[in-house]
């Protein structure tokens, strides 16, 4: 092989990389924050463990895009739970248009370091939901707070982890990421 065609060989093999990485990008990113907890993303369990020695004040905080016609607050502004202990809690979003819309909520909590300790055993926030006009649907998320947060030097002075979602509408042209 020449070594003109040894260098567009290269530069073939070096966009097909790039464009795969840059593709995979977001996906890696999601999972790499939900390992970390990095910038307050939860992680994903399967159950929880147990309660401990210990209680956390869980705060809820909703927010809506300007764009979608949707009224989404929480039935408690916050509560007080045992840490390892599974939990639930209740949200209420209701459709204010004359039409059928579609919302994905995103997530995270606050302060960040906590995101790596809060787990999510289900989560309506996970699928996209659909109301029809005027509809009101009743929207659970089970989570608990994972003990070892008690043993994390950075994070055992947390008193209140504020778990915050905001909803946006699904634009139907495109499909999710």
């Amino acid at each position: 092989m020449t070594r003109t065609g040894r260098t567009a060989l290269l530069a073939v093999v070096g966009i097909v990389g790039m464009s795969g990485l840059a593709w995979a990008s977001v996906p890696l990113y999601r999972l790499f924050c939900q390992a970390t907890g990095l910038n307050g993303t939860t992680g994903r369990a399967l159950r929880a463990p147990g309660a401990v020695d210990g209680k956390m004040r869980i705060a809820f905080d909703t927010n809506v895009a300007p764009t979608l016609k949707w009224r989404f607050v929480p039935e408690n502004e916050s509560e007080v739970i045992d840490i390892g202990a599974r939990d639930m809690a209740f949200f209420k979003a209701t459709n204010l248009s004359d039409h059928p819309i579609t919302g994905t909520a995103t997530f995270n909590v606050s302060p960040a370091q906590a995101g790596y300790y809060f787990k999510k055993i289900q989560c309506f926030c996970f699928t996209q939901q659909t109301l029809q006009p005027g509809e009101t649907a009743r929207m659970p998320v089970i989570f608990y707070v994972d003990p070892a947060i008690l043993k994390d030097p950075d994070a055992r002075d947390i008193q209140t982890i504020t778990l915050s979602y905001t909803f946006y509408p699904v634009d139907s042209g495109k499909s999710p990421s």
